[in-house]
């Protein structure tokens, strides 16, 4: 195969697959009235399904790196898909909350391997020169994923049954194991060190603490003290893990990758830009839904305009790299996403719908740019034997701003609704959730500042 396919086919399967994992991640959350109906079970109580899918990606994104190296990143993107879509199936045919939740870990553990191994897969595929196209293919999938999964959900729960949200995953699984096996090429390192067995226990602890106690600020699932005796566990065991790092020849999550200055710009700043990707379909949801009154399907219509604005970037972002330069790219369109989120918190029950799609079809664009983007640049000046590595700790930092950014949200939410002693949550709360988030965003813009101006040069489009 060509190196001109192999940038475009390679990405496409993989993002592809991302798409089934993201998507899946998203959808159910429209399902789970419909699902608690079914299996006679309390809607908060089924909230466990969609925590214990997070803690599994937690766990398991840190590893999967090393497993890649070790056993081969063909051999366990594969393996990923077949847990991922078997899984799914056993969630469509289970009768009760304990097998849901059994299942959705399971499909945790699928998606924590499927997600850094294929971007291991394409940029140990792909020439430098061409990771900008590559990164497209790929991050316009896991983009709409979110984005549809809403709207498509509300759909399949009004005009079918909740069951079928997990099967639809059976023959998109089917052919990308079928398309993996024909396309992807056999990628591994030669000489892999063992396991660091203390490492991974300390640092998977502590994702799991962190990502188990930010998920659920703001929301009464669990008793505050589980919620903040898992942050507290978390942090503990992240300093020790740091305290591990500095000692350890070979650690699982390599600190020693933030020296390299574009990984670092994109990590640091990456992760106040990604604390908004989760947690604006969160706000959004709430803000139409309970806020205006729209229906879970009508919502998810209305948000497909971001779907849009993501697919419209496919066309133009190598260009837009090309004439700004990655620093100055990611200057401005931090702030632009920053602006969007802030006019999100505007929003009322009389903004027009055209307004209201417009700024959606910018955000969408502006999110998809900025994605693409920090995906990109992360790998900029890495050399090819750390790429597995790359992708771990970025996957891991990824997950880990995302949690905390819809935990974040809820927070602000609930203690907005405490301080005006209202019992109903109003528009405006959720506005005060977008102007916080948006600020993030926009500090994001300071760290790219630092940046040099030729940042990222070797794999800017020619």
């Amino acid at each position: 195969m060509t190196a001109s396919r192999t940038s475009t086919i390679v990405p496409l399967i993989i993002g592809c697959a991302q798409f089934m994992h993201q998507f899946d991640g998203s959808v159910i959350t429209t399902a789970l009235p419909s699902m608690a109906t079914s299996l006679g079970e309390d809607p908060l109580k089924l909230n466990l399904a969609i925590t214990c899918y997070l803690l599994a990606l937690a766990v398991f994104v840190p590893i999967s790196g090393w497993m890649a190296d070790r056993y081969g990143a063909k051999r366990v993107f594969i393996a990923a898909i077949i847990v991922f879509t078997t899984s799914s199936i056993c969630c469509g045919l289970s009768h009760s909350l304990v097998e849901i939740v059994v299942f959705r870990t399971l499909q945790g553990i699928g998606g924590a391997m499927m997600t850094p191994v294929g971007r291991v897969i394409v940029v140990k595929s792909v020439p430098k020169f061409e990771l900008v196209r590559a990164m497209n293919y790929i991050t316009i999938p896991a983009v709409l994923g979110p984005l549809i999964g809403p709207s498509v959900g509300g759909f399949i729960v009004t005009y079918f049954s909740w069951q079928w949200i997990f099967f639809l995953n059976l023959p998109i699984g089917l052919l990308g194991i079928v398309l993996v096996r024909a396309y992807i090429p056999d990628i591994r390192e030669e000489n892999v060190g063992p396991l660091d067995l203390r490492g991974f226990v300390l640092i998977s602890i502590a994702l799991a603490g962190l990502v188990l106690g930010f998920s659920l600020l703001g929301r009464p699932i669990l008793p505050r003290s589980v919620v903040y005796g898992s942050l507290v566990l978390g942090a503990v065991c992240g300093v020790l893990y740091l305290l591990h790092a500095k000692r350890s020849s070979d650690p699982i999550i390599d600190l020693r990758l933030l020296r390299i200055p574009t990984f670092s710009a994109a990590i640091r700043g990456g992760s106040l830009f990604y604390l908004s990707t989760t947690s604006n379909v969160f706000m959004l949801a709430l803000m139409l839904q309970l806020g205006f009154g729209l229906s879970a399907f009508h919502a998810g219509l209305l948000t497909l305009a971001s779907a849009f604005g993501s697919v419209m970037n496919r066309a133009t972002a190598r260009s837009i790299i090309r004439a700004l330069g990655f620093r100055r790219l990611l200057i401005y369109n931090a702030l632009l996403s920053g602006a969007y989120l802030t006019v999100c918190g505007f929003f009322n029950i009389g903004t027009p719908l055209a307004v209201i799609v417009l700024v959606l079809i910018v955000g969408g664009f502006s999110r998809s740019t900025q994605f693409n983007a920090l995906q990109a640049l992360q790998y900029a000046d890495m050399p090819t034997h750390l790429m597995s590595r790359t992708t771990s700790f970025a996957a891991m930092m990824q997950q880990l701003s995302q949690s905390v950014g819809v935990g974040l949200a809820a927070l602000i939410v609930h203690l907005s609704v405490e301080w005006h002693d209202r019992t109903t949550m109003l528009p405006e709360d959720v506005s005060v959730g977008f102007f916080v988030i948006g600020a993030a965003v926009l500090s994001s813009s300071i760290v790219f500042m630092r940046m040099p101006a030729h940042a990222g040069a070797e794999i800017t489009p020619r």
